[in-house]
């Protein structure tokens, strides 16, 4: 019976780990895209809720040099997103809708 516990408690942690690795495997290039979803949405008027959690989460462990260009790359797809461009503004519900659903938790 002990190892039985024994073995549920060490699957657990392996599993808790595991997580936490994943998580500290982000890049910093993953980083600095999710920050340009982010200007993105917040100029389309979409929820960022969930993007804003991922980036806190994955903000954690980044250098300032990091930081910086996630903060151009988010002003760039605001500016971005506010133009009269068709063209471009469906290019950019597209990539919204497509890659940018990979940083939502």
């Amino acid at each position: 019976m002990r190892i039985a516990a024994f073995t549920l408690a060490a699957a657990a942690t392996l599993m808790a780990a595991g997580s936490a690795l994943a998580a500290a495997q982000v890049t910093d290039v993953d980083f600095i895209k999710a920050s340009r979803c982010r200007g993105i949405a917040t100029s389309a008027a979409a929820d960022t809720a969930d993007l804003d959690a991922w980036l806190k989460s994955a903000s954690k462990t980044r250098s300032m040099a990091v930081m910086d260009k996630a903060s151009v790359a988010e002003d760039a797809g605001r500016r971005e997103a506010k133009t009269t461009n068709a063209e471009r503004k469906a290019r950019l519900a597209t990539e919204l809708s497509g890659p940018c659903q990979a940083f939502k938790g």
